[in-house]
């Protein structure tokens, strides 16, 4: 096919690592997701080489939550939890998994440096 005369052409592209699954920070899984927990925390671990940790609780919509252990060194594990059923859940329904982007902010004040 013959362009026309005067034409220019321009392509850009982002490439970027592909990850499987897409995960960074934390996954919330709902506890009717389409696909389980264990399966998650498989793939993760072959796919992923940064460690995850698996926080399991009961609850109407959120059956557990999967994140960087990186995130624990800096916010306790209650905080988080709280956090999740406070401002994601009311986000999700029981068949869904989110994503969650975190940005952990640690004020430190010290008096005798």
């Amino acid at each position: 096919m013959a362009s026309p005369a005067g034409t220019k052409y321009s392509l850009k592209a982002r490439v970027r690592e592909f990850g499987v699954p897409p995960i960074h920070d934390a996954l919330v899984i709902g506890n009717r997701a389409a696909i389980g927990c264990t399966a998650i925390r498989k793939a993760i671990e072959l796919l992923v080489a940064s460690p995850f940790e698996h926080i399991e609780f009961k609850d109407d919509v959120v059956s557990d939550i999967i994140v960087r252990t990186a995130i624990l060194r800096r916010i306790p594990k209650e905080k988080l939890i709280a956090f999740v059923l406070a401002q994601v859940k009311p986000l999700m329904a029981a068949d869904e998994i989110l994503h969650l982007d975190l940005e952990v902010e640690v004020v430190v004040e010290g008096n005798t440096l």
